[in-house]
């Protein structure tokens, strides 16, 4: 019974590491669900480009889906990784509790937290080597939406657009 409190102190301090590695797995999901969505459309453009003959727009769109699944890989990693974090934390808190009736729990418990932290750093590294590359694959995306005013207008402005002072001269 003297032992309780000791107990509770001693799921507390890794609970704090179960705590940010929850929020950063809930970043890395909203970032991967947002990229599977887009690769979803893409891959439906990309059946529609194809089986309409637009070689062109397939090759490019081909060209971003490559890229954006090089990045899903990345975040995808960084999601596991984190999430081998978030059960080590877990881990060391269960065998921090143990180590208050058996010496030898407190050993895994350090072994247990110390995989974790070095799942979580690795997990980080995955994070931030997606987030160097994410705007490659905007750039590659801006290019692709910039294909149709080439082929429409030579490469300015789409050739339906009128300056704004234009629209007000005719209209008035």
């Amino acid at each position: 019974m003297e032992n309780i409190p000791r107990l509770f102190q001693a799921f507390v301090s890794p609970a704090i590491f179960v705590s940010a590695a929850a929020l950063l797995v809930l970043s890395i999901n909203v970032r991967l669900m947002g990229m599977v969505s887009r690769l979803r459309e893409f891959h439906r453009e990309h059946y529609e480009a194809a089986t309409a003959g637009r070689v062109a727009e397939a090759k490019t769109l081909a060209d971003q889906i490559t890229s954006i699944e090089g990045r899903a890989g990345l975040i995808r990693r960084a999601f596991l990784f984190t999430l081998f974090c978030l059960a080590g934390t877990v881990v060391a808190c269960l065998f921090l509790g143990m180590g208050l009736y058996w010496n030898y729990a407190q050993v895994f418990a350090a072994i247990a937290i110390s995989v974790a932290i070095l799942s979580l750093l690795i997990g980080t590294f995955y994070y931030i080597a997606e987030v160097l590359v994410a705007l490659s694959s905007v750039r590659e995306e801006a290019d692709f939406f910039r294909l149709p005013e080439t082929k429409e207008s030579g490469g300015g402005k789409p050739e339906t657009e009128e300056p704004e002072e234009g629209w007000q001269e005719q209209k008035g």
